[in-house]
């Protein structure tokens, strides 16, 4: 039989737990994405430089996170900054240098997780049309095929060619996007040089269709041409949606940062047997040889280089006088607050 105290004791922890019971939900609820479907936008999906947004939407780490994430392939990443600037999707996946021309425009975006640490982009001049080539001087007046205009691969062509001297307008710049019909249009001789990602310029260079000039497929590469540290893939969103949807975009974080995770200790084979065939071009031995020359510029944690904003800003000033420096700070083009709690929750 049951003394009065026991009794208490049993209703008291009987108490709690019903207490608990409905608190759980609770607390579940409110970790619960403030949106269970958006459009995520992205120019040119197939390449390395998006490799981890592949791999977040291949092994279901979206839908594992509660997001229904519906992501539209554009032909660039111009292209699908158009489309998030139009409001045709929530959020983007491009380069972090978007941020910059975003701010020069008095439009207030910013990158919330980063894909990766260096911008996988390499230019080469055709061995086919510059057979003579000089130097990157001897682009006055030549086309060079990029993913689209306004593109990651427009501005790094861009930034070349300042450096030798030439102005915007000195060269024609194609957009080609990122797969098949850039190869074509290089192998055909309608362009004398391209500025692309992977794994579009190692098919070119290992078949001895260019000669490669520049290159940021390294971090090495990347900090040469750069001066400090140039972030490169991003998620990004306008800022109002970001401080009205925390915890969505915590679950999109979350969602790249395990990508990242399960990126760090994949093969070769495991990347194969998870993208998507069409990705693979025709040539799954070139493909994988694309990996391994870019595999270190992929973000092992999410994380923003502290100085990837001055980076970024310095480089596009240099070439784009549309750029005012002064009316632009570089530490509000990023935030780190969502990749960090990514980082600790996935032990990176």
């Amino acid at each position: 039989m049951q003394t009065p105290a026991l009794r208490r004791r049993c209703i008291l922890a009987t108490g709690l737990a019903g207490a608990a019971a409905i608190a759980a939900p609770a607390l579940r609820a409110q970790d619960k994405p403030e949106l269970a479907r958006l459009t995520l936008a992205v120019g040119g999906k197939a390449t390395f430089y998006y490799l981890p947004l592949t791999i977040a939407e291949q092994l279901g780490y979206f839908k594992a996170e509660g997001l229904d994430v519906v992501v539209e392939d554009h032909a660039g990443g111009a292209h699908a900054l158009q489309a998030v600037v139009g409001g045709l999707a929530q959020v983007g996946s491009g380069a972090f240098e978007h941020m910059v021309v975003l701010r020069s425009r008095n439009l207030s975006y910013q990158a919330f997780v980063l894909q990766g640490r260096a911008p996988q982009i390499a230019m080469g001049v055709s061995t086919r049309t510059m057979a003579q080539y000089q130097g990157l001087a001897s682009l006055r007046g030549r086309s060079i095929g990029v993913s689209a205009p306004g593109s990651s691969t427009h501005m790094v062509a861009q930034l070349l060619l300042a450096r030798a001297g030439l102005k915007p307008h000195d060269a024609r710049y194609v957009g080609v996007g990122t797969g098949a019909d850039a190869l074509a249009a290089l192998r055909e001789g309608r362009l004398d040089a391209m500025s692309n990602t992977e794994p579009v310029m190692t098919m070119l260079e290992q078949q001895g269709d260019v000669r490669i000039v520049a290159d940021t497929r390294t971090l090495k590469g990347a900090h040469e041409l750069f001066g400090g540290n140039m972030p490169a893939a991003c998620l990004y969103a306008p800022t109002a949606f970001i401080a009205s949807h925390p915890r969505t975009c915590q679950a999109l974080a979350h969602a790249i940062v395990h990508a990242l995770k399960w990126l760090q200790t994949a093969g070769p084979g495991d990347i194969v047997r998870t993208v998507p065939e069409n990705y693979l071009l025709g040539d799954r031995a070139l493909y994988l040889a694309s990996f391994q020359k870019v595999r270190e510029a992929i973000s092992p944690d999410g994380l923003f280089p502290e100085d990837g904003g001055a980076t970024a800003l310095r480089a596009l000033a240099s070439f784009d006088p549309g750029i005012d420096s002064a009316r632009i700070d570089p530490g509000r083009l990023f935030t780190n607050v969502f990749a960090r709690k990514a980082k600790d929750r996935f032990k990176l």
